[in-house]
């Protein structure tokens, strides 16, 4: 009987024991599972890694649009160019650039902690995982770098632009990006750029200015009176598809910049982005008709992506109408841009990178002083934000342009930035990497018979 009743004893303490561990786990997998905090930081890193694909993705719209408007004996070496400059330039971002932009910093000029990727950048207050952010500012460092290539098409060596493409990764972009976005001077002066009017394209653009300015102009460009001669690019149909892969890129170039999936302003920011490139691209398609009796194409183009970098610096400050309105000016801009720099100026754009980026950049990042809702002259916000957006403009005008001249300078003084008059005549496809885009194919205008 007593081996009975500790037998009954010993069953109900394993039951009792088993009950207890069977309540307990809803209780632990209550405690361990998804809280609205890990959702919430979940969806963001979600949001922006997609984001980030998507700029990833303008590499190749950035790609297209270069060997659309250029001639086909350069198409193999355009495309080598905008893969490395993305591939180089990841490495040389993580290294150094990174740091340089987001590091802590004393007078509000450079980051000076974290470089190699290493130490913490708790400072900067991510609700994201720092990868996640790293990845994302990655792709948009290969964007500013990629701009220059279009400028510089048809002429520059291989090897000087990589070198170029190095340091404006790893320092000429990194300090901008360190005084809007990283804490810097000109973000503690209340600067508005949200996605890179000024800290992506005007970077871009200044460079490539100065690029061009002293890599000087394509064989045939200019008659020795000086007159503009235009140089047909091989492919409007990839140029056209180069466009439509930057309009689509966009989406993740401004939205994702809230670094959030959760906020309503997403919504927003998309429907500037994109009222903002069609007005861009109408506009420009109703005053080339007007001026020229014929809608250009290839301008139109260009005006789309006017608008889209136009309204980068303000997608989230502004308005639909103040986005219509900074899109159809930018619109009007480009065309007297591309004619000024062509015409006027003499310096060679094939692709009209400098008016698109450098131009039009710092045209929106202006406007948002008249058009941000808050802040903004037309809203009654006095001239505060105007005289802040103009400082920053002219700075990184100031800054880019001075160290883009020492850059461009060293290298044309040493290794040179042009390839000979033979390489370029015969294509740098062939005279740079040995090889052609389109073997086997023989290109030649059709004989019209009137």
């Amino acid at each position: 009987m007593k081996n009975f009743k500790k037998l009954l004893l010993n069953k109900a303490t394993i039951l009792g024991i088993i009950t207890l561990i069977l309540l307990a786990i809803p209780s632990v997998a209550l405690a361990d599972g998804p809280t609205v905090e890990s959702n919430a930081v979940a969806i963001d890193t979600v949001w922006t890694l997609i984001c980030g694909f998507l700029v990833f993705f303008m590499q190749a719209g950035f790609a297209m649009v270069e060997t659309g408007f250029t001639r086909a004996k350069n198409a193999g070496n355009i495309i080598m160019k905008n893969l490395m400059d993305f591939a180089v330039g990841s490495l040389i971002y993580w290294a150094v650039g990174f740091a340089i932009m987001f590091g802590v910093d004393k007078a509000g000029l450079f980051g000076t902690t974290g470089f190699g990727f290493t130490g913490t950048f708790d400072h900067l207050g991510l609700s994201i995982p720092l990868l996640a952010f790293l990845l994302f500012q990655t792709v948009f460092a290969a964007t500013a770098a990629t701009i220059v290539s279009g400028a510089m098409a048809e002429r520059t060596k291989f090897a000087s632009y990589i070198i170029y493409s190095v340091v404006i990764s790893a320092v000429i972009y990194p300090v901008v990006g360190h005084w809007i976005w990283g804490g810097g001077w000109l973000q503690q002066r209340g600067m508005i750029d949200f996605a890179g009017s000024t800290v992506v394209h005007s970077v871009g653009g200044w460079a490539a200015l100065i690029g061009a300015l002293l890599i000087g102009p394509r064989i045939g460009k200019y008659s020795k009176d000086g007159k503009a001669t235009a140089i047909p690019g091989h492919n409007i149909t990839l140029g056209a598809l180069g466009v439509f892969i930057l309009w689509f890129g966009w989406f993740g170039f401004n939205p994702g910049s809230t670094l959030s999936g959760t906020t309503p302003d997403i919504g927003k920011i998309a429907v500037t982005t994109n009222l903002a490139a069609a007005a861009g691209a109408t506009m420009t398609m109703i005053f080339t008709w007007l001026k020229y009796k014929k809608p250009d194409v290839s301008l139109t183009l260009n005006g789309a992506l006017a608008g889209l970098v136009a309204i980068t610096a303000g997608c989230n400050a502004v308005n639909p109408v103040g986005s219509a309105i900074i899109g159809a000016l930018a619109g009007i801009l480009v065309v007297l841009s591309v004619e000024f720099f062509d015409n006027v100026l003499k310096i060679d754009d094939p692709v009209g990178a400098i008016s698109v980026h450098g131009v039009c950049g710092s045209f929106g990042t202006i406007m948002v002083g008249f058009f941000a809702v808050d802040g903004g002259v037309v809203y009654g916000g006095g001239t505060s934000l105007l005289i802040t957006q103009l400082i920053g403009v002219a700075s990184v005008f100031a800054w880019t342009a001075c160290t883009a001249l020492i850059l461009f300078g060293i290298i044309k003084a040493t290794i040179g930035l042009r390839v000979s008059k033979e390489e370029e005549l015969i294509g740098l496809d062939i005279g740079e990497h040995g090889m052609e885009a389109y073997a086997g194919f023989e290109m030649k205008a059709p004989s019209i018979n009137l």
